[in-house]
């Protein structure tokens, strides 16, 4: 038998309005958010300056940058499908990326106060993850060959580098809640997403450096203090991700999904809203709508 996802405490609509309220209630999910999101970088860092940086032992035995990013969109694919499937990052969701929180804000599934946490967790987490990269590398992430991991425009400028983003982020949010609101696809969403993060670096980055996340853009761009097209990163992403929420409430005649996590059938409470019936659970047929 599965789990059975326990509900967060049941506070009152009036305290889940409240920053302080949420605060003491839900600091544990901002926490994980913010750890998830540090490690996530971590790894980008640590693995960038293992591919790339002139001092690797293995740089000089790959034969291009091209074999480098395939390299690399393995690597965070996996740190990807490790996060979600952590104890932190099935609690609070293993967003890692304020455009995926806003958008199921939009969808209804996050409170206020929640998205706003969630999201400086995750811009805090970024800028702590390159912090602790550069500390225990020794300033390896600062060489030219790496600036810090960061996603600038790619040979073609800023307007096809924009459109890249918002392209690749609205597929990534389709396919998640394409496949979370399906009862087969559903157990697997975390691979879905794992899988095309690998093949946007191997394939896009080129383009945008491959973002889709306002957050693991802002942590080494604070580094490396390149700021000229920070904004096509927290542009294009949100509304990319906005724009697949869109086309997926059509598609369903305004019905949401059921949650906002990428793994949320577990024995992990969960602060988010839930409405319909639980895609991985067949014999949960019965219409829903709580806010555990």
């Amino acid at each position: 038998m599965k789990p059975i996802t326990p509900y967060a405490p049941r506070e009152s609509q009036a305290d889940r309005s409240k920053a302080s309220d949420s605060l003491r209630f839900h600091w544990p999910e901002y926490m994980m958010e913010a750890g998830e999101s540090g490690f996530y970088l971590f790894s980008v860092c640590a693995v960038a300056t293992l591919l790339w940086h002139p001092a690797s032992p293995i740089q000089r035995h790959l034969a291009s940058d091209a074999v480098r990013r395939i390299y690399m969109g393995l690597a965070m694919g996996a740190t990807t499908i490790a996060i979600v499937l952590s104890p932190w990052g099935r609690q609070s969701g293993a967003h890692l990326n304020p455009a995926v929180t806003i958008t199921f804000y939009r969808l209804g599934k996050a409170a206020l106060w929640d998205t706003v946490f969630y999201c400086a967790a995750q811009l805090l987490g970024a800028v702590a993850g390159v912090a602790f990269a550069s500390l225990v590398l020794q300033g390896a992430p600062a060489h030219k060959a790496l600036r810090y991991a960061a996603t600038p425009p790619g040979i073609y400028g800023d307007t096809i580098a924009l459109v890249a983003e918002l392209a690749i982020s609205f597929i990534l949010m389709y396919v998640i809640l394409f496949a979370s609101d399906h009862e087969v696809l559903a157990p697997y969403t975390h691979y879905f997403a794992a899988i095309l993060a690998a093949i946007y670096i191997a394939f896009e980055s080129p383009l945008s450096g491959m973002s889709t996340n306002p957050a693991r853009t802002f942590g080494p761009a604070l580094f490396a203090s390149y700021w000229h097209a920070l904004w096509i990163y927290f542009i294009g992403p949100p509304l990319g991700m906005l724009a697949a929420a869109e086309v997926f409430l059509l598609a369903r005649e305004g019905n949401g999904p059921y949650c906002a996590k990428l793994h949320h059938h577990n024995n992990k409470r969960c602060i988010f809203r839930h409405s319909g019936p639980d895609p991985t659970t067949p014999a949960s047929r019965v219409s829903r709508f709580t806010f555990g």
